[in-house]
């Protein structure tokens, strides 16, 4: 290997070397306890030490890194203790998860670390958000994120590589080229020859360098980081390595040709260093000895210490108070002589405006959202009163877009996702249920994100913008989910959920935007989140029911004359119990009612609860009403047939009979 020393003293040398041999001996010893059965399982880097190891030294500790499976090197480069790191790895209380999550799957704003979850390449985006927020905030940092080769067939790739391109963020992409995806190799992966090939598509510069060079990783992206500090953009490294042992051990390397195997071990990132350095008289192989021993010492000594550390205390009241992120509601006085009449959608315009106006570090961001003022004109006229740095046009990436949104978390900022349509979060549902909803839970970072979900049918718009689909994030534990049903609602939830640090899913009635009108205060207000409102009081019956189903059951009730009481949840996430118990403790009956598809809507956990809890309150059974188990379709009289409430009045008129 040729290296080049270039400034660099024999005191850094040594450093460097010493830091890119630790990985590897703790590695070494891992492997030992996987055998012995006291770690579960072990993702092993030998043989890529020196990207891990020379990225994290090229860069100042304050900038964030976002490692993967095979970058111990920047845990021990940025001086994670050792005693953590083991008790991470046995899961034990001293661990950065509380034994909730493995090896590298954590990260610590202290060392300035984002770990991975299992799903590559979610990860890529948040760096995004990190680099955002330090050029909202005028700070001249660089942050680097990896990738794997396989990892980079991942759509999160294409999109964070796009979405940094075009908003100039100071990003380095680094792939590690080790040549195979678990066992598939590479040209099974792609056909392109080299991953810098990628960079002109993306408009960014793009580098391949030798990643078992130790001093050429570090003088590369030292170069890269001090350049983009300066003029902030994004870069693509391409590091040239090979992975030594199986993509997690049980795996084994037999399907790699032995020829393969044999060429790269004689490019041992380690066993070239210590040659060139003992060639150059920096160390001898005495001192090579020493410092070894001396790392293997600390090692014994932070297993020894680990070992003692308690396991995971079996609480379940602990474990469901860590999924979300502590929230003191204080509430905000209402000058109720201030209301006004406006439109549903005017409502929410003036929350989102009023919350820019209170938390400066607010950022709004999706498709079409600033000058054009979104789709349906939600954010008209923001751009002239907060600026396109915080009101930002998106690509039409919502999964790097959400990835994003986190990433301005881990610094600190809040962050407003606007959906053009709830039917498009499919495209970003992996960083909503596995990142977002999870990582208050795993190691403690919370995610201030509110995510903006025009939602519903009744406007003739077909199978892929009317769609209610709350159901796929009640289940997810982490999430807040909130519905509200009329302006003084939309605009007090909505202030609610952009002050809350958790991750809120904001479903708003399209239907209701222009067609629904209310009193609104036009002062700066809030409504709890988790409580719901009585809509109506009655004897005979208790309809439960949110968004549009407040509006089909008043109705109903006011045209038919039904003493019927209606609930009006407003958040299903958490929802509001102790209200609906007092009510079906007066009227004995009880109908949920939503328009989302009856079957596994949430009405279903709402009927399942109050069978459960208000048995021997009912004189009837619990009747649910949903829309039919189809798509939305689009002609209107189908549509018509499709809505809960063409059955809504025979169902409630049999329960009240019954």
């Amino acid at each position: 290997m040729n290296y080049q020393k270039k400034k660099l003293n024999q005191k850094q040398l040594i450093s460097i070397y010493e830091k890119l041999v630790r990985p590897r001996i703790i590695e070494e010893k891992m492997l030992v306890l996987l055998r012995q059965g006291k770690i579960s399982k072990w993702f092993s880097g030998i043989g890529q030490e020196a990207i891990a190891v020379g990225s994290t030294l090229a860069l100042n500790k304050s900038e964030y890194i976002l490692p993967m499976h095979r970058n111990l090197g920047v845990f021990t480069a940025r001086e994670v203790p050792f005693k953590r790191l083991f008790s991470q790895f046995q899961g034990t209380m001293n661990g950065f998860t509380k034994g909730r999550d493995r090896s590298f799957h954590f990260g610590s704003n202290e060392h300035h670390i984002v770990g991975m979850i299992s799903h590559l390449g979610p990860q890529l985006s948040i760096a995004d958000g990190i680099a955002l927020a330090s050029k909202l905030s005028s700070k001249k940092e660089a942050t680097l994120v990896f990738s794997g080769d396989g990892g980079a067939s991942e759509g999160d790739f294409h999109e964070a590589l796009n979405v940094a391109s075009v908003w100039d963020l100071p990003v380095i992409f680094v792939i590690e080229n080790n040549g195979y995806g678990l066992s598939t190799p590479n040209n099974e992966q792609f056909r392109c020859i080299n991953f810098v090939d990628k960079g002109p598509g993306y408009g960014i510069d793009a580098i391949k360098i030798d990643g078992n060079n130790i001093l050429e990783v570090y003088h590369t992206i030292s170069e890269l980081a001090e350049d983009i500090r300066k003029n902030p953009r994004p870069v693509l490294v391409e590091a040239m390595t090979f992975r030594m042992r199986g993509h997690e051990e049980a795996s084994g390397t037999k399907y790699v040709p032995k020829d393969l195997m044999n060429e790269w071990a004689a490019k041992d990132p380690i066993e070239n260093f210590e040659k060139f350095l003992i060639e150059k008289k920096i160390l001898s192989r005495k001192k090579i000895s020493e410092i070894r021993a001396e790392i293997k010492k600390d090692i014994e000594k932070s297993l020894k210490e680990a070992y003692k550390d308690s396991p995971p205390t079996i609480n379940s009241e602990n474990e469901l108070n860590d999924v979300y992120a502590d929230h003191l509601y204080e509430q905000k006085p209402v000058d109720n002589s201030e209301k006004r009449e406006i439109r549903f959608i005017d409502a929410i315009s003036e929350g989102l405006r009023q919350s820019m106006e209170n938390h400066d570090n607010l950022v709004l961001m999706g498709q079409d959202i600033a000058e054009y003022g979104g789709v349906f004109k939600i954010t008209e006229g923001f751009v002239d009163q907060f600026g396109k740095e915080r009101v930002r046009n998106t690509p039409l990436c919502e999964s790097a877009i959400i990835g994003s949104a986190l990433g301005l978390s881990i610094k600190g900022y809040k962050s407003m996702v606007e959906m053009q349509f709830a039917d498009f979060v499919s495209c970003g549902f992996n960083q909503i249920v596995n990142n977002l909803a999870k990582i208050h839970y795993r190691w403690g970072q919370n995610a201030d994100v509110v995510v903006r979900m025009p939602t519903g049918a009744g406007v003739g718009a077909g199978p892929f913008h009317s769609q209610s689909n709350e159901a796929w994030f009640t289940h997810t534990p982490g999430l807040k989910v909130i519905y509200p049903s009329n302006p003084e609602d939309a605009k007090g939830l909505l202030i609610s959920a952009i002050d809350d640090p958790n991750p809120c899913m904001y479903f708003e009635h399209k239907y209701l935007y222009r067609s629904l009108k209310g009193n609104v205060p036009s002062g700066y207000y809030n409504i709890p989140i988790g409580k719901a409102s009585i809509s109506r009081e009655g004897k005979d019956l208790t309809v439960i029911t949110y968004g549009l189903g407040v509006h089909w059951a008043l109705q109903l009730a006011n045209d038919n004359g039904l003493d019927i009481e209606v609930i009006d949840l407003r958040t299903l996430i958490p929802w509001d119990k102790e209200t609906v118990y007092a009510s079906i403790k007066k009227t004995g009956k009880a109908l949920v009612l939503h328009e989302d598809t009856q079957t596994g809507g949430f009405g279903g956990e709402i009927a399942a609860w109050v069978s459960e809890k208000c048995f021997e309150l009912l004189d009837g059974p619990v009747y649910r009403v949903g829309s039919l188990d189809t798509p939305v379709p689009f002609n209107k009289e189908l549509e018509n047939n499709f809505l809960a409430i063409s059955e809504l009045r025979e169902k409630v008129t049999e329960l009240i009979e019954y």
